[in-house]
């Protein structure tokens, strides 16, 4: 199995996409600069980002190079002053004696500026000021800060404060500092400008994950990096899912219409890259590459396929297809390996569909989670001694995986049915019929992915010699393929938010997020709630989790068949759940 995280060896050609980008930093004239690296879910952002940092690596006696996981700091701190902090002390780090005490005071110009939005809570924070996440915090601890004499028990005091820290605050501005927000921001700028002018490098910061972060958290390290824009030598490189971070803009600034919003984005990201659309050579390289490093223990030899495939790649413009199987095993040393052959193969004949389904288009994530998924349940299948060949499985993944969860659980059904488990109506599309002349044997659900399907059945290996109920078995044993959507819409977000939170069965905010859905999106919002009440097994006691799916079900028959069977799942059915759902025509009790 392969392992589910980012890298920084490149298995699909984004290492052009980075060099471009480190040229770009590498340009004085373009200085001070933003990025932003932008695709959806698992396409390879955070990859790209590692990757310019190992460009940029190559020089780095030019660069000091700093990465801000916003998503880490989410909840623990607030995001503006976390990014200062963060570069305050890489800054400081780097410093020679000379100037390390000077980048030192940097964190003292974020901790005033921290307690200051506390005092200005009183009253100025009409004016728009920031309050880097210190409202209603202790007085005592924030006087001794902006002092610059606070130590650990200020900031406990500060923590453990209550009361009404609006009507102390009131009394304490002017008194307690003599400059405010906008001049304390001025001598950061000036102080980190000195520095960095000291140091003699040029600033990179690689802020990745801002798309998994909530809304105001988003803008919350997007109005830092406001801060250091125009300041000399410095370059931001944001990864993000570009619909996720209009979506952020959008509910902060209380629905402002399009143009607002590409303009907001637009000051803050200078230069959009985005993460190339992954192609059916990029798929086969990349599946290539997975299915030979599980078998090849050599680095040197992985090394040296991964380096022929990716100039392979580069020279695509040239050739139909730039690499054959047979390539890639004589590059390897294993021309004679039936065994991986048959794996390559495969690979070849799903590259096609990986690359072109609506609900994968390429994503390199969910191939991986797809292989890993078809690898664990040939596993199971050895252990147990299930008659079923890896490519069976493969193939029955790839429609779970490119449908939808109503589709998949026709095919279960109707493989469930069949006498032997063998699919009666396969074999006339096997043997060549067009799925469109014979699509009324199908099942309803398959209906509208009849594209996917006329690809599908004519893949190796046939399966209409099969018993496919040990598959079925596991599919419904096994994790699901389907984790996320490649580029969830933001409105299918929003509404799975909405409903995890939904109070009551008459709230009009979840009626406003089911009527925002178009066609389609029904079952990916109940898959994506069904996905988090997976988390929480217990149901001893009132859940309001499940509310927002159960109205969902009233507007969706095929939502409510995800939902029913999950709820199938459910060992026992507590009262409280049992009294949710008596009235609702798919339960049954």
């Amino acid at each position: 199995m392969w392992a589910d995280t980012d890298t920084d060896l490149d298995f699909l050609n984004y290492s052009e996409v980075a060099e471009l980008i480190a040229d770009m930093i590498a340009r004085k004239d373009l200085l001070p600069l933003s990025l932003g690296v932008f695709g959806s879910w698992g396409v390879g952002k955070s990859s790209t980002l590692r990757l310019v940092a190992n460009e940029l690596g190559k020089h780095e006696q030019n660069y000091l190079v700093i990465t801000f996981d916003a998503w880490l700091y989410q909840d623990f701190d607030d995001a503006r002053a976390a990014l200062m902090s963060v570069i305050a002390s890489e800054l400081t780090k780097a410093s020679p004696p000379d100037l390390a005490e000077k980048a030192k005071s940097l964190f003292g110009r974020i901790n005033k500026l921290r307690a200051l939005s506390l005092l200005l809570e009183g009253g100025a924070l009409a004016m728009g000021l920031p309050t880097f996440g210190l409202i209603t915090r202790g007085l005592e601890g924030a006087r001794d800060v902006v002092a610059g004499t606070s130590d650990k028990e200020d900031y406990e005091a500060i923590k453990a404060a209550a009361g009404d820290a609006k009507e102390k605050a009131s009394g304490l501005v002017g008194s307690v500092s003599e400059k405010g927000p906008p001049e304390e921001i001025a001598a950061f700028r000036s102080e980190f400008g000195e520095v960095l002018a000291g140091l003699g490098k040029t600033l990179v910061v690689f802020i990745d994950n801002l798309d998994r972060c909530l809304p105001e958290n988003a803008i919350h390290t997007l109005e830092a990096v406001r801060l250091f824009l125009f300041m000399p030598s410095t370059a931001f490189v944001i990864g993000a899912d570009e619909d996720m971070i209009r979506h952020a803009v959008a509910r902060h600034f209380k629905d402002p219409g399009e143009k607002q919003v590409t303009d907001y984005l637009d000051k803050l990201i200078q230069i959009p890259v985005r993460v190339p659309r992954i192609g059916v050579q990029e798929v086969r390289a990349y599946l290539f590459l997975l299915l030979t490093r599980d078998v090849i223990a050599d680095e040197q030899l992985r090394e040296r396929l991964r380096s022929y495939l990716i100039e392979r790649l580069r020279e695509s413009w040239k050739h139909g297809a730039p690499f054959t199987i047979d390539d890639v095993l004589k590059s390897v040393g294993r021309e004679g390996d039936d065994t991986l052959r048959q794996s390559l193969e495969m690979a070849n004949r799903m590259a096609p569909l990986l690359a072109h389904a609506s609900r994968v288009q390429g994503n390199p994530r969910i191939v991986k989670r797809l292989l890993n998924v078809v690898r664990m349940r040939a596993s199971i299948a050895k252990k147990r001694r299930m008659p079923l060949d890896e490519a069976i499985i493969a193939k029955l993944a790839l429609f779970e995986r490119c449908t939808d969860a109503v589709a998949t659980e026709a095919l279960h059904e109707v493989i469930s049915v069949s006498p032997g488990g063998k699919i009666e109506f396969l074999p006339a599309f096997e043997r060549g019929e067009p799925v469109e002349e014979g699509k009324s044997k199908l099942p309803e659900a398959w209906q509208k992915h009849l594209p996917f399907v006329a690809d599908w059945v004519r893949l190796e290996p046939t399966l209409a010699d099969v018993d496919l109920r040990p598959a079925v078995y596991l599919a419904r044993e096994t994790v699901p393929v389907r984790f996320v959507s490649s580029a969830t819409p933001p409105q299918v977000t929003h509404a799975i938010d909405e409903l995890l939170r939904t109070a009551t069965l008459s709230s009009r905010a979840a009626a406003n997020a089911i009527a925002g859905l178009s066609a389609g999106q029904d079952i990916m919002v109940m898959e994506g709630i069904v996905a988090q009440l997976r988390k929480n097994p217990d149901w001893s006691k009132t859940r309001s989790d499940l509310r927002g799916a159960v109205l969902l079900s009233r507007s969706s028959p095929d939502a409510a068949k995800i939902l029913s069977r999950f709820i199938q799942t459910v060992p026992q059915h507590p009262p409280w759940m049992r009294t949710m759902l008596k009235d609702e025509t798919w339960y049954g009790s």
